[in-house]
């Protein structure tokens, strides 16, 4: 396995102090941009700002309160979204053309020495007002991106999972054959 893969990890802590410079966010979203997607559709979109822009403030505003105690300190916020429909009519599948890209970011962000934390917890409604989104453009997740900060900056629980044991299911659990369940690998 590439070690990006085995490498990446979704930190908290990260460095107030630290920036990401235009190339390294540009590199980042290149890297997104390649990323498959069904019959090429390419639905993903991004909002995109660096810490003291009034973008990162406003994205900011949208996250839950578990959220704000750690990712402002990131030097880029973002929000990946998808466009559901184009002059063809609905596009399909398009949660997996997004996934795809916020992972070829999280990898290309390790390539680059920087860390990447993808959030869930955030308000899709208010983040789609906030960036006056149109009718077929869909907030799905966001993403802080920066460099490694202090563990001791971060809230004693959070340091806590900081420093849990990485874990994954084995893939007799997730990769089955046949009947549902029933795996060949151990």
């Amino acid at each position: 396995m590439n070690e990006l893969i085995s490498k990446r990890w979704s930190p908290r802590a990260f460095s107030a102090d630290a920036t990401v410079s235009a190339a390294e966010l540009r590199t980042v979203l290149e890297a997104g941009r390649w990323a498959p997607s069904h019959g090429n559709s390419q639905p993903a979109r991004f909002i995109a700002g660096h810490r003291g822009s009034e973008t990162f403030a406003a994205i900011v505003e949208t996250l839950t309160r578990g959220n704000r105690t750690w990712a402002p300190k990131a030097s880029v916020l973002l929000i990946g979204c998808v466009l559901t429909t184009d002059d063809k009519g609905d596009i399909p599948n398009v949660e997996f053309g997004l996934g795809l890209a916020m992972e070829n970011m999280a990898l290309q962000a390790v390539d680059l020495g920087l860390i990447a934390h993808m959030m869930g917890g955030f308000d899709k409604q208010a983040a789609h007002t906030a960036f006056a989104m149109p009718d077929n453009a869909r907030p799905l997740v966001a993403m802080a991106l920066g460099r490694q900060g202090a563990l001791s900056d971060l809230p004693e629980d959070l340091q806590a999972r900081e420093q849990r044991e990485r874990k994954r299911l084995p893939l007799s659990d997730t990769v089955f054959t046949g009947t549902w369940g029933q795996s060949e690998l151990g």
